[in-house]
């Protein structure tokens, strides 16, 4: 675990969840007693990580032009201690970004150039998160970045619901093998988890498409955060649940 924070937020402004509407809205009550409505930067269902009541953390755009000022940033939740959540998905990238930068996953060795948002697939009509070139190993690495704020603590799920476009990016890394690594990094957004499982229950397809993927090559990282007010800090590798060739079959269960 490193100490220092990897990313620090602006000045944040604590209040209640009201409620959370038409995807991108979200009413919230500050510790002021105004209540405000923020954009919610988080179009999935947010399953667990929405409930009105729990503490929520916004910032303040001073950008005239912006229809809604506050953002909301992250959601309190008490699973089984109180643990802050990342739920804008405009960070993951950012944050990962900033740990290759920083080479903090010695998984992917040593690499000496890192671009985003690179073509690839059948007439390049996808792009994945990152390439990391110059490695030891002469292969370029593909790496995907997928937000994970699910759990059945201690247990971070990925998906929470149907994704097509998860499937897709699988096949189409499965699809670089051998010539190139391809990585399916979860970033987990949040600090009260350290295993990690497909979210079977969300959808199977994922579930299964992620073990065929893992069985031909491709790596599995689950990626530790731990999220305050004050920033985020990196914590290190989840465990997969089992980390053998029969990968996560029917392990949630036995520490959910």
């Amino acid at each position: 675990m490193t100490a220092d924070f990897i990313y620090r937020y602006p000045t944040l402004y604590p209040g209640v969840l009201v409620k959370r509407y038409k995807r991108f809205f979200a009413d919230i009550e500050l510790a002021t007693g105004e209540v405000i409505t923020a954009h919610c930067p988080n179009t999935g269902p947010m399953t667990g990580v929405s409930t009105p009541g729990s503490l929520v953390q916004v910032s303040l755009s001073d950008n005239p032009k912006r229809k809604l000022a506050y953002t909301w940033e992250m959601i309190q939740v008490t699973d089984t201690e109180p643990t802050w959540v990342g739920i804008n998905t405009a960070l993951p990238n950012q944050i990962i970004k900033l740990a290759l930068e920083k080479r903090l996953f010695p998984q992917l060795g040593n690499y000496s150039q890192i671009r985003g948002e690179v073509g690839y697939g059948v007439d390049k009509g996808s792009r994945v998160d990152f390439v990391l070139t110059g490695s030891e190993a002469d292969k370029p690495i593909y790496l995907e970045v997928k937000n994970t704020t699910w759990a059945k603590s201690p247990v971070a799920l990925f998906p929470d619901t149907v994704t097509t476009r998860g499937q897709k990016h699988l096949r189409e890394l499965m699809a670089l093998l051998p010539s190139a690594r391809a990585v399916m990094l979860y970033l987990i957004n949040r600090g009260d988890c350290t295993h990690f499982a497909p979210g079977d229950s969300a959808d199977p397809v994922y579930g299964e498409l992620l073990r065929q993927a893992y069985a031909s090559g491709l790596e599995v990282l689950p990626m530790r955060f731990e999220v305050t007010p004050a920033g985020i800090r990196y914590q290190g590798k989840a465990e997969l649940i089992p980390s053998m060739p029969a990968l996560f079959k029917n392990g949630a269960s036995n520490l959910c």
